[in-house]
């Protein structure tokens, strides 16, 4: 960024909050910026960078990512080591059938742990039974290991909150039918 930074903060009428960061005149053609697109409610949103010349967004509907974002709070960083290594790894290990699967299901997943009370806590082992667990086996050049750790983290959470979910209501379906028929 330049010499010259702009910053905006302001809440839409949606409630989302947004921060606009630009290294000179936004009305310039020529600026780079940093938008920060959160919806404070359900936790979703999006960084969109053009530093580098080309837009970049990361989708903060990631639970890698928002379980970051919940471990660091107001210090958290889309640049942090966790998150630097991790995209190592996507780019260079992870399968693309795997990384396609994630981008379909990860929002998902940060919908349905959302919704759960202990939301927090769900983040917290997630960044340390997924997140710090890959990091170490990438640190130790582990990156079979590594892909293990976050192939198996990711299908428990796909488990406990895809495939559970949609089988309990698929069973409430079910017993719906059930019930409708005997009373026919």
């Amino acid at each position: 960024m330049g010499d010259k930074v702009k910053i905006e903060v302001h809440t839409d009428k949606r409630d989302k909050d947004h921060i606009n960061i630009y290294d000179g005149d936004p009305k310039d053609l020529n600026h780079s910026s940093i938008h920060i697109n959160i919806d404070t409610n359900t936790g979703t949103g999006n960084i969109v960078d053009t530093t580098n010349g080309t837009k970049e967004v990361t989708d903060i509907k990631c639970f890698l990512t928002t379980a970051c974002m919940r471990r660091f709070k107001e210090n958290f960083d889309d640049n942090c080591y966790e998150l630097t290594m991790l995209r190592w790894l996507r780019d260079n290990v992870v399968s693309r059938e795997d990384i396609e699967h994630y981008y379909e299901i990860a929002p998902i997943i940060v919908e349905k742990i959302n919704n759960e009370s202990n939301s927090n806590v769900i983040y917290n082992y997630i960044y340390d039974n997924v997140i710090c667990k890959c990091i170490k086996a990438i640190e130790q050049k582990k990156y079979a290991s590594a892909y293990i750790i976050y192939k198996n983290g990711f299908l428990a959470l796909e488990e406990a909150f895809v495939v559970s979910s949609s089988l309990k209501n698929n069973i409430k379906v079910k017993k719906y039918e059930n019930k409708k028929t005997a009373r026919l």
